[in-house]
């Protein structure tokens, strides 16, 4: 499976940028779904290869959304949706939660069926753990994570549920699953690969000048390990998410989930490793050194992670993709030197 033509959407985000970037290297001609003429502008000012160009959706979840930005001549080969809606308001019923997410998705999947059905011979989505793991909302000790793990709850609970962070675990959970199911009940021509990443981390590859820009999971590095309120004093932050993987590992699968045949139909986890608050500070104040004054000390060296912490399986993206994950140094060294250059620019 060689495709040449791609429609990518979410491509002015953390992840997408990085897709974008990979596949015109690799020489892919991209159409990039963005929601606004002025998002856009951006993405052209940061990649202006020929062989881009733009759709305008401005709500992924409308009737017929992508109908015209699937229209192509050449037509695409293959779709790469990266996009999903994110809506932490105040909702009266959490359907208003849960089906943006899981509308965006399928209607993506509507539309290759009534538009390009007759080209499009791939569509790769960019799922989460949250759809396999939950992130610790129930006993995982010792667990370990394959793709063939779904997280345990139900629509009903996360209908029921007026905690919103558990919505959105939900949503993409449901999400997810949407695609699989239209796969069983539409038999398109097209086959699926998915991707579940936990938290991603590393180097922006799009253009951002505010701190207050960053996406939310660099945006957690700087304020934890780089902003100046911080000193070695500061007490170490508390773990969260402690699976991750390198934002460039990830856009390099959703490269290979277009290039391998035998990626068709298959879910993949994408997890480098286990990382904790403690590495990610010993990584930081070895690495970077003006910050060994504003980043937490904690106790170096430690794992900082209890024995019976859920692990990862990633095997399967490293055989069948051919996935190398990149050192968890040169993840948090290099996004944490490109955290202090946006601060500096923008005169903090």
């Amino acid at each position: 499976m060689s495709p040449s033509r791609v429609l990518l959407t979410g491509a002015n985000g953390f992840v997408g940028s990085h897709i974008l970037s990979q596949l015109l290297n690799a020489n892919f001609s991209v159409r990039a779904v963005v929601r606004s003429q002025s998002k856009a502008d951006s993405v052209r000012g940061d990649f202006s290869s020929p062989s881009l160009d733009f759709a305008i959706v401005t709500d992924i979840t409308a009737p017929g959304a992508f109908d015209e930005a699937l229209k192509s001549t050449p037509p695409f080969d293959a779709v790469i949706h990266t996009a999903s809606p994110f809506l932490y308001r105040a909702v009266s019923n959490n359907h208003e939660f849960l089906d943006p997410a899981i509308k965006g998705t399928t209607e993506i999947l509507q539309g290759i069926q009534r538009v390009a059905a007759t080209s499009v011979k791939r569509v790769v989505i960019t799922s989460s753990f949250a759809a396999i793991g939950a992130f610790g909302q129930y006993d995982d000790a010792n667990k370990v994570y394959t793709s063939a793990d779904w997280a345990p709850f139900t629509l009903d609970a996360a209908l029921a549920t007026t905690d919103l962070g558990f919505a959105y675990l939900a949503s993409k959970k449901f999400a997810e699953k949407a695609a699989w199911d239209f796969l069983v009940t539409e038999k398109p021509a097209f086959d699926l690969v998915v991707l579940n990443p936990p938290m991603v981390y590393g180097p922006l590859r799009h253009t951002v000048s505010q701190i207050g820009q960053l996406n939310e999971s660099n945006a957690r590095i700087y304020n934890l390990f780089v902003a100046p309120a911080n000193t070695p004093e500061t007490p170490m932050p508390p773990n969260g998410v402690h699976l991750y993987v390198d934002v460039r590992d990830l856009a390099h699968a959703h490269l290979r989930a277009l290039q391998v045949p035998e990626a068709g139909n298959t879910r993949f986890l994408l997890s480098a490793n286990q990382v904790s608050s403690q590495q990610i500070a010993d990584i930081v104040r070895a690495e970077v050194p003006e910050l060994e004054s504003r980043t937490p000390k904690g106790t170096p060296g430690a794992k900082g992670l209890p024995e019976t912490a859920y692990t990862a399986d990633a095997s399967p993206a490293q055989k069948v993709l051919g996935i190398a994950f990149r050192p968890m140094r040169e993840t948090f060294s290099e996004l944490a030197r490109q955290l202090v250059g946006i601060e500096k620019a923008q005169g903090q």
